[in-house]
């Protein structure tokens, strides 16, 4: 049978957030030669993948805080042009790795009412992940129904697709290891959360560090949470996909990093 997964790499594990427009190359590079040997060792793993857009896209989006909806369309070609920049880095990587990949950039295709995801035209989409194609979403501007733009995140789009085609899992690879209950201590590792046990440590999972228009870790785990209680049997699975051959594990099935999940047998 085949599982789907839905994969994120963390704009702060592929760029780095702390100074702009800086790529990190050579785990790019890694992260998808794992990629590649993970789908030659199990064919029948069917994967969305997405990445976010680290120093790239939220930079660049640092100026709507002041601008609101003045400026829109130069904000909009702006933060476009950078996301789509960081994509072409991805796709090139994908591509030497020898992944059958294609992008769907979700600007051409969605709109936001409110701030919102309101339509996104999926059906190219899953069309082309039916065939056996991997899409590669991201983190990207949108129109904005009620004027000017909006942003969504990987996990927004996550949560909209989830809710259409029913991944097993979803695995968000970022700098971090696991979730903290103490960031930016990090001496509390949290390895499994679920709706019952999030209010305890909420308080201690704190934001991003570097630029993010999106809300950082607090907010992942809390739409992973939200997306968890909807999707019967789905696991997200937060973890570092720094250290060597990490994603592949992840992708094998072993569970390094936090696990966010409503099956309480273990609590």
């Amino acid at each position: 049978m085949t599982e789907l997964v839905f994969l994120k790499l963390g704009g702060s594990l592929i760029t780095d957030k702390t100074r702009p427009y800086t790529l990190r190359a050579d785990v790019l590079e890694s992260l998808a030669g794992q990629l590649a040997e993970a789908r030659q060792a199990d064919p029948s793993l069917a994967l969305v993948l997405g990445h976010g857009s680290g120093s790239f896209g939220h930079v660049a989006a640092q100026t709507l805080k002041t601008d609101g909806k003045r400026n829109w369309q130069k904000n909009f070609a702006e933060i476009g042009y950078r996301a789509a920049a960081l994509n072409q880095h991805v796709m090139d990587s994908l591509h030497r790795a020898g992944l059958p990949v294609v992008a769907f950039p979700v600007r051409a295709a969605a709109q936001t009412r409110g701030g919102k995801l309101h339509t996104w035209e999926t059906s190219p989409l899953t069309r082309a992940l039916a065939a056996g194609v991997v899409p590669v979403i991201f983190g990207d501007v949108v129109l904005d129904l009620e004027g000017g733009i909006a942003i969504l995140s990987t996990e927004d789009l996550f949560a909209h697709l989830g809710a259409e085609i029913t991944p097993q899992r979803i695995l968000l690879a970022g700098l971090e290891e696991a979730v903290w209950a103490d960031f930016p201590a990090r001496q509390k590792k949290v390895e499994r959360i679920t709706p019952a046990t999030y209010q305890a440590i909420r308080a201690g999972v704190g934001k991003s560090q570097g630029a993010d228009v999106t809300g950082g870790m607090e907010s992942k785990v809390e739409e992973m949470l939200a997306l968890a209680q909807k999707i019967p049997g789905l696991s997200v699975q937060i973890f570092s996909g720094l250290p060597p051959g990490n994603l592949r594990r992840v992708l094998r099935g072993e569970t390094p990093g936090s696990l966010i999940t409503t099956d309480t047998k273990n609590e």
